[in-house]
């Protein structure tokens, strides 16, 4: 296998330092001790974070977003695994037309889907509810969890399975014990996926949070057009870490690899 050139090697750092700059000059502009966005020069500060903590709006949005993460990441979670082995195992009609709808949330923008879903909230009387939050972000997010665990169901090697149904097991036993782990980093991989984009997501949820259920980039987007100090770069620092944390924590359990290029 060849490897890259120096004119490759140098491209790819371009590129690299190109996506990576915005986040790392926020990150540095979080520790300024100034009231305006600058960059500090002569000492470091942390009292915009300290400020981030102190401010309550920002402080229930975080755990807004935190468990509508959660929750909406394991609703996707329990979709996607009996969706993906259906698609995988059996040959029954409408299949393609299912893993098509299950996966058209990533081609239909999240502005469209925002409106429709707000549309939709009013007509059933779902207006600022969690639980309709909750069913609105694992629309979103169930195509990544999809994705992973069909990736773990292919090719997957089902001697083991044959075997424990073949000694008594029961299909509910064969499933825990034996399915289940076989395909859990793919499983977990997705669920993290799934945690991450939905933690993040913005522009969907503008249209159907509620003052009760504001979320933290929500929360940002509504402080940015009142007013822009540091403290805005402080809680971007924040969901950087946050994020940075999870994308780690999901290349040690699957690989971030076969996330974004299907690589197994």
């Amino acid at each position: 296998m060849s490897k890259n050139g120096p004119l490759a090697l140098a491209f790819n750092a371009l590129v690299i330092a190109f996506m990576l700059a915005p986040l790392l000059v926020v990150c540095i502009v979080a520790f300024t001790p100034e009231n305006t966005l600058t960059i500090p020069t002569t000492r470091f500060s942390l009292r915009w974070f300290e400020a981030v903590f102190a401010h309550p709006d920002f402080m229930q949005s975080f755990w807004n977003s935190l468990w509508l993460a959660l929750a909406s990441a394991t609703l996707a979670t329990l979709l996607a695994v009996p969706a993906g082995m259906a698609i995988t195992r059996y040959d029954f009609a409408g299949r393609d037309f299912l893993n098509g709808l299950f996966l058209s949330p990533l081609i239909i923008p999240h502005l469209v889907l925002g409106v429709a879903l707000l549309r939709l909230f009013a007509l059933v009387g779902g207006t600022g509810s969690f639980g309709w939050l909750v069913l609105a972000h694992a629309l979103i997010v169930t195509p990544y969890t999809l994705r992973l665990v069909i990736a773990a169901l292919v090719g997957f090697d089902r001697s083991a399975e044959q075997a424990a149904l073949s000694l008594g097991a029961s299909q509910a036993t064969m499933f825990r014990r034996i399915t289940l782990p076989m395909i859990l980093p793919g499983v977990t991989g997705g669920w993290m996926l799934a945690f991450i984009n939905s933690f993040d997501e913005v522009t969907m949820s503008i249209f159907v949070t509620a003052p009760s259920t504001v979320t933290l980039p929500v929360r940002m987007y509504m402080y940015a057009t009142e007013s822009i100090d540091p403290l805005m770069a402080a809680v971007s620092a924040l969901m950087v870490a946050v994020t940075a944390c999870a994308m780690v924590l999901l290349d040690r359990v699957y690989g971030l690899d076969r996330v974004l290029v299907g690589r197994r």
